[in-house]
């Protein structure tokens, strides 16, 4: 994953200027919060949150399909 360094901040500083976070993360929709000088939190907007949980719920049921097509005698041979 590439990261924007625009988008970065230390946790000192998210801890003392919130507001200023937040204000960052309407505008560019997240923003990786640094520890120790290393990646270690996202503040993510919740609009994106909710995109990428619903495309992981997504993924999810394909995945589910899938499993099901391909053992649907073996489940039919449960069911019984």
């Amino acid at each position: 994953m590439l990261l924007n360094s625009q988008k970065m901040v230390s946790i000192s500083e998210a801890n003392q200027n919130f507001s200023k976070i937040a204000k960052l993360v309407d505008e560019d929709k997240s923003v990786v919060i640094m520890k120790n000088n290393k990646p270690k939190y996202i503040l993510l907007d919740f609009d994106e949150f909710s995109k990428v949980s619903i495309s992981e719920e997504e993924k999810l049921e394909t995945i589910a399909d899938r499993i099901l097509f391909e053992n649907l005698d073996a489940f039919k041979e449960l069911a019984k």
